[in-house]
């Protein structure tokens, strides 16, 4: 899990859009994106070591390319998430932030913002 949110801010900030709805998505079959503490760095190891937990690799998966855990996370966890836009910036809660998931990496990836 990467934290993501400073540079949606600045993608945010670059467009000069003050008020609507910021969709983030993830065009990966393996990655997700979502909002959750920022605060607390545990927060994410828990959540990451709970998936793991919930879905393991398992040799009985019968995806050829042997990573069918990563696919079954990303749905789990999903490939969008959205924020309201007020006052050009992210409404966020006081401890969220926004993160970038990756669960059959590292390889390149990317994020999409799109701004309405």
């Amino acid at each position: 899990m990467v934290e993501v949110t400073r540079e949606v801010r600045r993608v945010v900030a670059e467009s000069g859009i003050r008020e609507g709805i910021v969709t983030l998505y993830v065009p990966h079959t393996t990655a997700a994106v979502t909002i959750n503490e920022n605060a607390d760095p545990d927060v994410q190891h828990d959540m990451l070591a709970w998936l793991r937990r919930l879905v393991p690799p398992d040799p009985s998966f019968r995806h050829a390319e042997g990573n069918s855990d990563g696919h079954i996370k990303s749905s789990l966890v999903g490939v969008t998430a959205q924020v309201p836009l007020v006052d050009g910036d992210l409404l966020l809660g006081t401890w969220q932030g926004i993160y970038f998931c990756e669960f059959d990496g590292p390889r390149q990836r990317q994020l999409h913002v799109l701004i309405r």
